[in-house]
């Protein structure tokens, strides 16, 4: 298979300035896919957009974000890192919504297959779930990560062409063979969002985290984003006088320099395979601005990739600090890892009645404050949720 086939060339005449791009800057850096498909060998990221908004829930325009996108991220400077990244061009929209689907399913395969790490730019967000049916061939568990100010679970008809940007969480989660391990949404706003959709997820074990958990407060994200997998982007996380261009944005959101951060966070973990950022409506932007703030997101994203410590515990041991907690209920005790490289913290969670002696415990993200609430004789709620999903 070619992928050639589900792409069309960029045209770099209609987003460069007359004077074309300095050799520090991305457009002269980035492999573009203009007149010859590049060559995937050695490629560690490649973006390409999805020109399909017809599921987009009234948010009309957003087929058009890749090209936007495209003339203010190649004006921007490389970082302090070599990088190796292409642009393969767009996905156009098939002849039903489901075609569009089909192809981003296995363009996002197979990207992934080849250890490439795709960058989507969508769209709707409905194409969540087709960057996550890309993993059904691949055959592993995923851990979504959603940025999303309202959960996507309205109800809709159960043929899969009725799939719209406010109801693709549902096709997700029902979809059959489930290989669905766990799903988090960071910066819900408790406005938009059923009280009965919370009292569902809570019971499925997912993690939910209202945007006020991290005001001022957006380290808290980095442990969530490094156990993804893979990672949605709907632009209207971010707040209106940051992000216009979106029709369903509002006032309160995250900040723009919030909304970098946790891009680098994504960037940064060694987990991570693939990422879509969603929603962006050029039609409504105003000088540019939200297709600035979008290039740097992914600007911020590619230096935190280049930034990857690889310290996901594995071997050398010498290179973690082991530490044992013991809790004040029972004997059992809870272990956590840091990572000398980078100080971050994973925590062991026990498989139960595990017949494997390669897979006696699994590996969960988290805080250093997880680590306070053990010393203190307390298990952690992050313990506890991750034991019950193995079960």
């Amino acid at each position: 298979m070619s992928l050639i086939d589900f792409f069309t060339p960029v045209n770099v005449q209609e987003i460069k300035k007359e004077a074309g791009f300095l050799n520090s800057q991305l457009g002269s850096i980035i492999t573009i896919y203009e007149q010859e498909f590049p060559d995937l060998e050695g490629v560690d990221i490649a973006i390409f957009g999805v020109a399909d908004d017809r599921k987009a829930v009234n948010n009309k325009g957003c087929a058009s974000a890749a090209d936007a996108f495209r003339k203010k991220f190649y004006q921007l400077h490389q970082g302090e890192h070599k990088i190796n990244v292409v642009d393969l061009g767009n996905i156009q929209k098939g002849f039903q919504v489901t075609d569009t689907y089909a192809a981003v399913k296995t363009v996002v395969t197979e990207l992934v297959k080849s250890n490439i790490l795709p960058i989507i730019i969508g769209g709707g967000q409905d194409l969540t779930y087709a960057q996550y049916m890309a993993y059904e061939k691949l055959e592993q568990r995923v851990d979504l990560v959603l940025i999303d100010p309202a959960f996507d679970l309205e109800e809709d008809s159960s043929e899969e062409s009725d799939t719209t940007s406010r109801s693709y969480l549902n096709k997700i989660m029902l979809h059959q063979p489930n290989y669905l391990f766990n799903f988090s949404n960071i910066g819900y706003q408790s406005y938009f969002v059923n009280t009965e959709s919370l009292k569902v997820l809570d019971k499925l074990l997912f993690d939910v985290y209202r945007l006020g958990t991290f005001s001022g407060k957006i380290e808290q994200a980095e442990p969530i984003l490094r156990n993804a997998d893979m990672i949605s982007f709907d632009m209207g996380a971010i707040r209106s006088s940051n992000a216009f261009a979106n029709a369903n944005a509002g006032p309160n959101g995250f900040y723009g320099e919030e909304a970098c951060q946790m891009c680098r966070y994504a960037g940064m973990s060694d987990k991570l395979t693939s990422i879509g950022f969603y929603e962006f409506n050029p039609d409504l932007d105003q000088n540019g601005q939200t297709a600035i703030l979008l290039s740097q997101m992914i600007w911020y994203f590619i230096d935190g990739y280049y930034g990857r410590k690889k310290d996901f515990p594995l071997q050398p041991k010498s290179a973690y600090v082991i530490y044992r907690t013991s809790l004040t209920a029972d004997e059992h005790e809870v272990v956590f890892v840091k990572s000398k490289k980078s100080d971050r913290w994973w925590m062991q969670v026990p498989y139960p009645n595990t017949k494997s002696v390669n897979e006696r415990y699994h590996m969960v993200p988290c805080r250093y404050e997880d680590y306070q609430i053990a010393i203190d004789g307390e298990l952690p709620d992050l313990w506890w949720r991750t034991y019950q999903k193995l079960i």
